[in-house]
């Protein structure tokens, strides 16, 4: 399988800022506003899309020292304040299990006062203040270091083989204060690749452990990769082929970047051509407005309708213009297959997390919905995201849950409306 990454630079048309929602008042003041736009191809076949504001830090994954403010008991939880403006996070309790602190007011678990390394698990979204963790993560190409939760967990895409291998290689290295993740991206690693990114990993953990508790409440501890670099290091390094941007800082970091991964064995490029710029040679403007549109057009003339509400998203299947000869059955059951792949890439493209329910065009036989779901199934393996498929429902509706990573595209081009709210 080909995979090309493209990357630019690029401002939005205020079409585009209005399907994302973004207030009319707003718009001319968003002509300056350059997003980072990333486009992921597998076999030629637009998959990922992200749209981040280049002038926007993001504080997902920034760990902080942060201060108990509030503990509410009928909640399990508290809020800590994370910056010296006030600041805060939400802070599930149920989660806690060996913080690190470095300053404890009294004896029960959770005080207020009580200061404590926390990092940002989600982003703010919309109401809710941002939710944080005390189990830190600390990732890098291969492996994730995590602090509370000690075990080796293995990615479950690498096979069997490498499983076995990876689990006897780091249990004889790994030391029992903190856990390791081994990421899809350690498949084509050597053994002393992972473990100097173990000892790097290590290292890095226990410096932060031992010199926060000199340091002062709310101060910034460790922030990763964002933005464009973020995807660069979530990429699969070994299946992908190429990348291409027409920015010269992104290109600039992308070679340094892979400079020291010798797992990349693909390509740079540097696209320069004044009269055809990357964002048009791509298309990249109506993928984006597809992307962005609620109703999506399958090549047999029927649609998905995809609506997000505050609670979950809602996905219709509609034969629309589809009028085939085939018997009613037969051709119901070959929309919602092709349907099942469209949603599959459709929940990448536009970044969909929490919980989706599916309203698939009705079917009468046990045996057509047990393929259907097989063929859904095995497209929504292929995620990078971990989606969970549960079952269909008495009503005949499918339910799924995508865990929740980034903003969706939508939050991320509409950033202001996070923001303010």
């Amino acid at each position: 399988m080909k995979k090309k990454l493209v990357l630019t630079r690029q401002t939005l048309s205020p079409e585009l800022l209005a399907l994302a929602g973004v207030p009319a008042q707003l718009r001319n003041e968003d002509k300056s506003v350059s997003y980072w736009i990333t486009a992921t191809y597998e076999d030629d076949v637009l998959w990922g899309l992200s749209c981040i504001p280049a002038d926007q830090t993001s504080v997902l994954g920034n760990v902080y020292i942060g201060r108990v403010s509030n503990v509410v008991k009928n909640l399990n939880a508290a809020f800590i304040q994370i910056t010296a403006d006030g600041g805060q996070g939400y802070y599930p309790m149920e989660k806690q299990k060996n913080p690190i602190f470095t300053k404890k007011i009294g004896k029960k678990p959770l005080c207020i006062g009580d200061e404590l390394l926390v990092q940002v698990e989600k982003e703010a979204m919309k109401t809710k203040d941002p939710v944080l963790s005390t189990n830190l993560n600390f990732t890098g190409n291969y492996l994730v270091l995590t602090t509370e939760n000690t075990k080796l967990g293995i990615s479950s895409k690498l096979e069997h083989d490498a499983r076995l291998h990876f689990r006897e290689l780091l249990e004889a290295h790994k030391k029992d204060e903190y856990g390791l993740i081994v990421r899809t991206n350690a498949k084509n690693a050597a053994d002393n690749e992972i473990l100097q990114e173990l000892e790097e990993l290590e290292q890095e953990f226990m410096h932060i452990r031992e010199t926060a508790v000199h340091k002062t409440c709310f101060s910034l501890i460790h922030q990763p990769e964002h933005g464009f670099r973020k995807t660069l290091q979530d990429a699969d390094l070994a299946s992908l082929t190429e990348i291409v941007t027409d920015d010269r800082e992104a290109y600039l970091s992308i070679t340094s970047y892979y400079e020291k991964n010798p797992n990349f064995a693909g390509q740079v490029r540097m696209y320069e051509d004044p009269m055809l710029p990357l964002f048009k040679l791509y298309s990249l403007e109506r993928e984006l407005r597809d992307a962005l549109r609620e109703r999506v057009w399958l090549k047999s003339g029927a649609y998905l309708v995809i609506q997000p509400t505050e609670a979950l998203t809602v996905i219709d299947v509609n034969s629309g213009k589809n009028i085939a000869k085939k018997s009613a059955a037969e051709n119901f059951k070959k929309i919602n297959l092709e349907a099942a792949g469209e949603i599959a890439r459709q929940l990448r493209l536009r970044n969909i997390s929490g919980i989706c329910i599916v309203d698939f065009i009705n079917m009468d036989s046990e045996e057509a919905k047990a393929e259907l779901m097989h063929a859904f199934r095995t497209e929504l393996k292929k995620d990078p995201v971990p989606v969970q498929l549960i079952d269909i429902t008495k009503l005949g509706l499918v339910e799924l849950t995508r865990k929740k990573v980034q903003k969706t595209l939508r939050e991320q081009i509409n950033f202001q409306k996070s923001v303010d709210e």
